[in-house]
């Protein structure tokens, strides 16, 4: 008589996968990451708009036209982490080099807070 592949105690040593508590807690961990990432996004698009008004800025020659120019930027891309007064600008050269650095604090959970420190330079 053949053996019959498909007997009780085989099957249970075999079954393998997540359990119902491991699957609500992957969820979780899951969700939790969501959140965070669903916050950090806008500061990245943030970062972006101001460093399109950084690379505007650079055209100017006197440091008043380049704040004025960022400022201009600024009022149109609508971001208020760094202004016109915020910018070290220089001279390397002929070129002018806008720098800047600001930091955003997203709040988690009672005391807990994520910090993202960002710094950009247009040349």
């Amino acid at each position: 008589m053949k053996a019959n592949r498909f007997n009780r105690g085989a099957k249970a040593s075999r079954q393998r996968g997540i359990s119902f508590i491991g699957l609500v807690f992957v969820a979780v961990v899951l969700a939790c990451v969501g959140v965070v990432v669903a916050q950090v996004i806008p500061t990245l698009i943030e970062y972006q708009a101001i460093q399109k008004a950084a690379n505007k800025a650079k055209e100017g020659t006197t440091v008043p036209e380049v704040r004025a120019i960022f400022d201009r930027a600024q009022a149109i891309d609508d971001f208020k982490s760094v202004s016109g007064k915020d910018l070290e600008i220089r001279k390397e050269g002929e070129k002018v080099v806008v720098s800047y650095a600001y930091e955003r604090e997203i709040p988690l959970f009672g005391p807990a807070y994520l910090v993202l420190k960002y710094k950009g330079e247009a040349r």
